[in-house]
C-alpha cells in the first residue's frame, strides 16, 4: 500500500471520529456546569476555525536520521567539510545549541574564511555563531527565507522530536544531546520581549477525544524513536495544571495546559537575516549538485547545514523524510493559546493560525518525501478544533 493511500486511510478514520465527537458539542467556551470540583475557571476565545478561511496549506521534509543529527569533519577534496544535518524534528529547537558544536570544529581547522551551505534554521545560526567566534562568512544556498524548508516547520519547541532511534541514545548521544538542548535553551531566554516576539512561551490545552477507553493496540514491532526531554532536562518545562469537569468548555474529561516556548517563524528569520547581514555577512545564491562543485568556492572550509538536501547532494541515504503539513490562516486577536485534540496540533503564531494533522504516532509521514498539499487532511486538521467549540 502507497504511503498516499495509507495516509488518506487514516485521515478517513479520523474524520469519522471526528464527526463522532461533533454531533455530542462540547458546550460553552466558558462557564462551570454540573459536577465542578472546583478550581480555576478556564475562559478561551474561540478561533474563527472554517476550511474557508485556510490561507495556504505547506508541506516539507523534516531530515530525520536514526543515529541522530551528523556533526563531524570530512575531507572533500581540498576543502574541510563540518557536516551538520539531520536534526529531524528539531532542527530550530537545538539550532543554537547544535551550531556551537559544529562551530567549534569548524574554528579548530584554522581558517577564518567560512562557507556555510545552506540558509534554514541550521545554516543561519550557524554562520551567526561563527561570527560571533571571528569569522567571515559567506552563505551560499539555492534557496532563501522564507522559500526553504524550514520556514515550513510549526514554531514549536520540540528538541527531541525524532532526533533518533532509541537504541541510538547511547550515554555519550545523551549528553551530547543535552548539552545542545540547554545551551539552546539559554540562547531563547534572550530573545524573549524582542519586537515582533521572535520567540515566546504559551499556554496549550491537551483535551482528551472523550471516547472512553479503546480496545489494547496491536504490539508494535517498529523502533522506538528516543524521548529524551523526561529524562534528561524536565526542569526547563514549566509544572502542568489539570481543569476538572466543570471549569472548562470542553466537555466532561479533564483538560491538562502545559506551558512551552513557540517561535514566530517569519519574524525570527528576518531578525537572522538581518543579524548576520549587519555583521558583514554575504549571501550568494548558488546550486549545488556534487561535493565536487565545492571546489569552485575560494573558501578552504565548509559547513555543510543542507538539512533533507544533504541526502541527494552527498548521496546520503541515512537521511530520512519525513513528511509534515501546515494548514495557515490569518492571526487572530486574543488567540494566544494553543491545542492539542484527536491528534491534531493548533499553535497561535504571529505570523498566521497553524493547524497540523500529527498523527497516531511518529512514524506519520516517515518515509514519504512528497510535498504536494493535502487539502483533506488540512480540512480534517481545522474542522477537529472548530468541533471543540461547537455548542450542543
Amino acid at each position: 500500500m502507497g504511503l498516499a493511500v495509507a495516509r488518506r486511510r487514516l485521515l478517513a478514520g479520523a474524520g469519522a471520529a471526528f464527526c463522532v465527537g461533533a454531533l455530542a458539542g462540547c458546550g460553552a467556551v466558558s462557564g462551570r456546569g454540573a459536577g465542578s470540583v472546583g478550581g480555576p475557571l478556564l475562559r478561551l476565545t474561540p478561533p474563527r476555525a472554517s476550511v474557508d478561511r485556510i490561507t495556504h496549506i505547506t508541506a516539507c521534509t523534516r531530515p530525520f536520521r536514526v543515529e541522530g543529527p551528523r556533526i563531524e569533519l570530512e575531507r572533500i577534496g581540498d576543502k574541510d567539510v563540518v557536516h551538520h544535518y539531520g536534526h529531524g524534528g528539531s532542527g530550530w529547537s537545538l539550532s543554537w545549541g547544535s551550531g556551537a558544536v559544529a562551530v567549534e570544529k569548524t574554528m579548530a581547522t584554522g581558517q577564518r574564511d567560512i562557507a556555510v551551505i545552506g540558509c534554514g534554521a541550521i545554516g543561519l545560526t550557524t554562520a551567526i555563531l561563527l561570527q560571533r567566534a571571528g569569522a567571515k562568512v559567506t552563505i551560499y544556498a539555492k534557496d532563501l527565507p522564507p522559500g526553504v524548508a524550514s520556514s515550513y516547520a510549526s514554531g514549536v519547541w520540540s528538541p527531541d522530536s525524532r532526533i533518533c532511534l532509541e537504541q541510538h541514545a547511547t550515554p555519550a548521544f545523551k549528553s551530547l544531546w543535552e548539552g545542545m538542548c540547554r545551551r539552546s535553551f539559554v540562547a531563547y531566554q534572550g530573545l524573549l520581549g524582542l519586537p515582533a516576539s521572535p520567540v515566546e512561551w504559551i499556554d496549550s490545552y491537551y483535551i482528551p477525544d472523550g471516547s472512553g477507553p479503546s480496545a489494547p493496540a496491536e504490539p508494535d514491532a517498529r523502533p522506538k524513536f528516543a524521548e529524551l526531554r523526561r529524562e534528561l532536562v524536565p526542569d526547563l518545562s514549566p509544572g502542568r495544571q489539570d481543569f476538572a469537569p466543570g471549569s472548562h468548555p470542553f466537555g466532561e474529561g479533564t483538560v491538562r495546559r502545559n506551558t512551552f516556548m513557540m517561535f514566530n517563524i517569519a519574524p525570527y528569520f528576518r531578525m537572522l537575516m538581518s543579524d548576520f547581514l549587519i555583521n558583514g555577512g554575504h549571501v550568494e545564491v548558488r546550486e549545488f549538485h556534487h561535493p565536487a562543485d565545492f571546489a569552485a568556492l575560494p573558501q578552504k572550509t565548509l559547513v555543510n547545514c543542507t538539512g533533507y538536501g544533504a541526502r541527494a547532494l552527498f548521496r546520503d541515504e541515512s537521511v530520512v523524510p519525513v513528511r509534515g503539513q501546515l494548514a495557515r490562516m490569518m492571526p487572530q486577536a486574543g488567540v494566544d493559546y494553543g491545542l492539542f485534540h484527536r491528534q491534531v496540533s493548533f499553535v497561535p503564531r504571529k505570523d498566521g493560525l497553524v493547524f497540523q494533522f500529527v498523527g497516531p504516532d511518529d512514524y506519520f509521514g516517515y518515509g514519504d518525501a512528497s510535498t504536494e498539499p493535502d487539502r483533506a487532511e488540512a480540512e480534517l486538521a481545522v474542522r477537529t478544533i472548530a468541533g471543540l467549540f461547537a455548542t450542543a
